[in-house]
């Protein structure tokens, strides 16, 4: 009894820490636009980076249909010594990640 507990208990572990590090819904793509978005700001530049971490931020609803919500994901980049937040903004239908919105803000202390 002891035995099948313990092996439950490692189970529903290991099963949890694999949902924490799983990738969002969307990151690939949010990571691919990330890229065009600093790209499209500041030019072909060979020192831009895109972190491979994305972070899923709370859905924000869709304002012209309020039973519809959006997916917000976070993506840090930077070029030379500028650092920048991107949040892409998705409609996400099944497998498929429509883009909605984009933003990006200059990390910077004024």
């Amino acid at each position: 009894m002891k035995t099948s507990i313990r092996s439950l208990a490692l189970a529903v572990a290991c099963l949890a820490a694999a949902g924490v590090n799983a990738a969002p819904q969307c990151s690939g793509e949010a990571v691919a636009r990330a890229k065009k978005l600093l790209t499209f700001h500041f030019g072909e530049d060979d020192r831009i980076r895109i972190s491979p971490d994305v972070k899923e931020l709370p859905p924000i609803r869709n304002p012209a249909n309020k039973k519809q919500q959006f997916k917000v994901l976070e993506v840090w980049g930077s070029i030379y010594k500028g650092q920048y937040r991107m949040r892409l903004i998705y409609y996400v239908s099944g497998n498929d990640c429509t883009l909605m919105g984009q933003e990006i803000l200059e990390y910077a202390d004024l």
